[in-house]
C-alpha cells in the first residue's frame, strides 16, 4: 500500500512539474491519457492532433464506422476505379487564416506520402489539382481508398507548415481547435478557432496531459484534476464507479490483444506448436479476472463490431491443455526432471515483450507466463517502451510480443491485412516471418471486388488467420473513460480518431 501511496505522490508531482495550469478552470476541459507524443509530423504522432480536432482529412469515420466527406465535399470514381476526383469544400481557413483549395490539398498529400505510413499502399500514378478539386490516378484499382484518405497521417495541413525539407514545423490545420501549447511528449493545449468553418464549440479551451501510471491517473480523476481521462486499469474500475463526481464510460473497439511472435524462430515455426500455445491460455480467466470484461475472449482476430470480418461459426478451442501437450509432444518436445519442455538438448523458453502504456498488458502478460508454464514452455516477461516492439520486429530479436492492436486506425481491415501481407518479414504490429499465398490471392481478389462479394472474401481471409494462427489473439478491448459529471454531452469514438470535445460542453 505505501508503494502505491509513493507512485501517486510521484504522479501528482509529475503532473505539477510539467506545469499544468487552467488559463480558465470553467471553461477549459482537461483530458488525461497514458501515450506520448514526440513531434508534429502527423506520420508518427498524427492520431493526437486529429483527437485534440486540430487536423481534419478529406473524410472521416463515424461512430458506426461509415466513411463521410469532411474537407472533400464529394468524390466521384471512374467505372474502371483508376481515377478518382474529389471536390474540396469553400469557406474553409486553416489556422493561419489561409484559404483551403485544391493546391494546398495536394502540397500536404504530396509531403505525407513522403514518409511511411499507409498512404503508401495506394498505387498512386499521379496527383494533382483540377480547379476545385483534387485528382488522384490510380495504376490499379484500391478499394479502401477512402479509408486511407481518413487516416490521420493523410489531414490536410497548410503548406505554412512545413520547412524546406516537408518537415511539420508549426502545425496549421482547419480544425475546430488550434494548437497554442506544444511541449512533447506531455502536454499539448489546444484553443478554439474562431473562424471554423463548421459548427462552433462550446468549451474553449482543451489541456491533455500524459501520465504513464495508472494509479496517478486515477487519482486525478477523482480529484477533478482531470475532466476524462482514458484508459484505466481494470483495478481502478470499481473505485471510480464509487465517485460521486464520475461516471465510467466502457466500449468495445476495434482493437484485439494478441500475441505477435516471430513465426521463423525455431520453436514457433510450426503451426501446431502455435495451436499449442493458443490451446493453453485461460482465455476466460483473463476476461473475467484482469481485464474484467465479460465474453471479451477472442479466438479470432477481429470482434463483433467488425461483422464483415468476425466469424459468427468460428470453433472457439477453449483451454484445453492436453491436447496442447499431445501438439507439443507431436513436434519433439519432452518434459524434462524439472517439468520443463526439451528438445535437442534446449529448453523451450522465450522473452515476451510488452509495455505498460496499457496499464492491463502487463497483468496478462504474466498470467500467460504462469498458464504457459503449466504445460512446460518458459516465459521472460521483459517490460519496455511500444517503440521497442517494431525496432525487435525490424532487426528481428523478437521472440514473442504482447500488444493491444487496432483494427479501426483504418476503418476497413482490408488496408492493414494488405500492409502486413506485402512482404513476408510483415509488419510492425502484424505478424512477423509469415506469409501465405491463399492470403494474398484473397485479399488481392478484395482490392478489386464489389459490396456484394466483399463480405464472403473477407470471412475466407478471417479463417485462413483464423486456421495458422500466424499472431495469437487473447482478448477482445474494452476502453474505460472516467467522464466528470461536468463534462455534459460526453461522445466516445470507438475508432480512437476523434475525441469529439466540440460537441460537449460543462454543466451550468
Amino acid at each position: 500500500m505505501k508503494n502505491v501511496f509513493f507512485a501517486i505522490s510521484v504522479g501528482l508531482l509529475a503532473w505539477l512539474f510539467l506545469g499544468y495550469q487552467a488559463i480558465d478552470k470553467d471553461n477549459t476541459l482537461v483530458i488525461g491519457g497514458p501515450f506520448e507524443f514526440t513531434s508534429q509530423d502527423l506520420s508518427k504522432d498524427g492520431y493526437i492532433y486529429t483527437r485534440l480536432q486540430v487536423a481534419e482529412s478529406l473524410y472521416e469515420v463515424q461512430p458506426d464506422g461509415a466513411l463521410k466527406p469532411k474537407l472533400a465535399r464529394s468524390s466521384e470514381v471512374s467505372s474502371d476505379g483508376l481515377i478518382w476526383r474529389f471536390k474540396i469544400r469553400d469557406g474553409v481557413r486553416f489556422h493561419n487564416g489561409q484559404l483551403l483549395d485544391a493546391d494546398s490539398v495536394v502540397t500536404s498529400l504530396n509531403y505525407a506520402l513522403q514518409k511511411p505510413g499507409v498512404l503508401n499502399q495506394i498505387p498512386l500514378k499521379n496527383l494533382y489539382a483540377e480547379q476545385e478539386s483534387v485528382v488522384l490516378e490510380l495504376s490499379e484499382p484500391f478499394r479502401p481508398l477512402l479509408a486511407v484518405l481518413s487516416h490521420f497521417s493523410a489531414a490536410i495541413l497548410a503548406p505554412g507548415s512545413f520547412d524546406a525539407e516537408g518537415q511539420v514545423v508549426d502545425i496549421q490545420g482547419t480544425g475546430p481547435y488550434k494548437a497554442s501549447v506544444i511541449a512533447p511528449p506531455h502536454k499539448l493545449n489546444v484553443r478554439k478557432f474562431a473562424d471554423y468553418w463548421g459548427e462552433a464549440p462550446m468549451i474553449e479551451e482543451v489541456h491533455y496531459l500524459t501520465g504513464h501510471r495508472a494509479e496517478s491517473r486515477a487519482l486525478q480523476a477523482q480529484s477533478g484534476q482531470a475532466d476524462l481521462i482514458y484508459t484505466l486499469d481494470p483495478a481502478s474500475i470499481d473505485l471510480l464507479n464509487r465517485a460521486e463526481n464520475l461516471r465510467v464510460h466502457s466500449e468495445s473497439i476495434p482493437r484485439t490483444v494478441l500475441l505477435k511472435l516471430n513465426n521463423e524462430h525455431r520453436f514457433l515455426d510450426s503451426d501446431r506448436t502455435r495451436q499449442a500455445i493458443s490451446l493453453a491460455l485461460d482465455r476466460t480467466g483473463i476476461s473475467q479476472h484482469i481485464v474484467r470484461v465479460e465474453n471479451s475472449e477472442a479466438y479470432q482476430l477481429f470482434p463483433p463490431a467488425l461483422s464483415d470480418w468476425h466469424l459468427e461459426d468460428l470453433n472457439t478451442n477453449d483451454r484445453n491443455l492436453d491436447t496442447a501437450s499431445a501438439l507439443l509432444k507431436s513436434q519433439g518436445w519432452i518434459l524434462n526432471s524439472d517439468n520443463l519442455l526439451q528438445r535437442d538438448g534446449e529448453v523451450f523458453g522465450l522473452t515476451l515483450v510488452t509495455y505498460a502504456d496499457r496499464p492491463e498488458l502487463t497483468v496478462i502478460a504474466t498470467a500467460i507466463q504462469a498458464q504457459l508454464r503449466e504445460v512446460g514452455i518458459t516465459i521472460e516477461v521483459s517490460v519496455d517502451n511500444s517503440s521497442a516492439i517494431p525496432s525487435k520486429h525490424h532487426d528481428q530479436t523478437l521472440e514473442l510480443a504482447l500488444v493491444a492492436r487496432s483494427f479501426g486506425t483504418i476503418s476497413d481491415p482490408l488496408a492493414i491485412l494488405v500492409d502486413d501481407a506485402k512482404t513476408h518479414k510483415g509488419s510492425d504490429w502484424g505478424h512477423m516471418n509469415w506469409s501465405s499465398q491463399e492470403l494474398n490471392q484473397v485479399l488481392g481478389e478484395m482490392m478489386r471486388s464489389d459490396d456484394a462479394s466483399y463480405r464472403e472474401l473477407a470471412q475466407k481471409a478471417s479463417t485462413i488467420l483464423a486456421e495458422e494462427m500466424p499472431v495469437i489473439p487473447v482478448v477482445f478491448y474494452t476502453q474505460q473513460v472516467s467522464v466528470n459529471e461536468r463534462v455534459q454531452n460526453f461522445q466516445f469514438d470507438p475508432f480512437e480518431n476523434n475525441y469529439r470535445v466540440s460537441e460537449m460542453y460543462f454543466a451550468q
